[in-house]
């Protein structure tokens, strides 16, 4: 007998370009007793395809599955109008702080002019150069209140933090 049909199905098979009608006609071909010698290696192989198709699911494979598989429900947070409109709250926040500490700067700034009586406008300075002896009063008189303030700031950090030597 000439099992060329079958040798070309097999030749198929291996290279996965067969249907599964002509896998059918495969299993049931070596499903029979006479197999030519040739073509008994490949019998076994066939014979479990066809117990692999006996083989059902057992009742509770779904759930076995779906127990594996699925996650915790994660329900959705409702949205209010305060919780959509915090940004913006924040937002608020951060300028009126900014605007706050601007007009607080400002007005010390202001304040601390007026009480001393010095002007920021550079306009209103007047040269003292045509009186040098004025002129060195002033810068004089400058130089020493930087010089006690430096000297007081560095006593304080001095008894503070530094050990004297």
């Amino acid at each position: 007998m000439d099992y060329k049909y079958i040798e070309q199905l097999l030749e198929r098979y291996w290279q996965c370009l067969t249907s599964v009608e002509e896998e059918q006609i495969l299993c049931h071909f070596f499903s029979q007793e006479e197999v030519p010698a040739h073509l008994q290696r490949y019998a076994p192989l066939f014979a479990c395809l066809q117990q692999e198709k006996k083989v059902g699911l057992s009742a509770d494979f779904d759930e076995k599955v779906l127990a594996r598989v699925e996650t915790e429900v994660v329900h959705a947070r409702r949205n209010t109008v305060r919780f959509r409109l915090l940004p913006l709250y924040r937002a608020a926040a951060v300028v009126a702080i900014v605007l706050g500490l601007g007009f607080a700067a400002q007005h010390s700034f202001e304040q601390n002019s007026e009480e001393v009586g010095v002007s920021y406008n550079y306009s209103d300075y007047k040269d003292t150069y045509s009186d040098p002896q004025v002129a060195y009063e002033q810068v004089s008189s400058a130089l020493k209140a930087m010089s006690k303030g430096l000297r007081d700031a560095g006593l304080k950090q001095l008894d503070s933090t530094w050990v004297k030597q």
